[in-house]
């Protein structure tokens, strides 16, 4: 049998956020919740909203205080801010620097979206501090990205 509609689409909502939060290297205890909210709530048989009724969410396996309220707002709004703030695309001057040597797509957004490198002075002086060879996921030389970097400030310029 499948679980109930809302159950499908909040868990929907929660597995693309544990995706989300995955690739922007959020804690990992936080994106493991996340699936385990999801799962919770495909194997639950009875429709989450009238569990909300009953304000039993928290009693649901794999559901803590913080899916309770998201769960809550998707009943009220149709909708989790949380997961709207997630879906913010990167900028297009942030997005271009993917193809600078060493830095990956889920790097550059956990640079801009968890460290708030939003420009390429920042992501230099990140750069020069050393501070990026300590990230996973670098895997380029600070020379190479740095004369990149110096390269792509000259185009912009122009």
């Amino acid at each position: 049998m499948a679980a109930p509609q809302n159950n499908q689409k909040i868990a929907t909502l929660f597995r693309a956020m544990a995706d989300r939060l995955a690739t922007q290297r959020a804690n990992p205890y936080r994106v493991r919740a996340y699936r385990r909210g999801a799962d919770a709530l495909l194997a639950l048989a009875e429709d989450v909203a009238e569990v909300a009724k009953r304000h039993a969410l928290e009693e649901i396996d794999g559901i803590g205080k913080d899916l309770s309220e998201k769960i809550q707002e998707f009943l009220r709004t149709g909708a989790i801010q949380a997961y709207e703030l997630l879906k913010t695309p990167l900028p297009e001057d942030v997005k271009a620097w993917t193809s600078l040597p060493g830095l990956s797509d889920s790097l550059v957004g956990y640079l801009y979206l968890r460290l708030g490198i939003t420009n390429l002075p920042a992501l230099e002086q990140l750069v020069r501090s050393h501070m990026l060879r300590t990230m996973p996921g670098f895997t380029g030389s600070e020379e190479a990205l740095l004369q990149a970097i110096a390269r792509l400030r000259e185009s912009s310029a122009r």
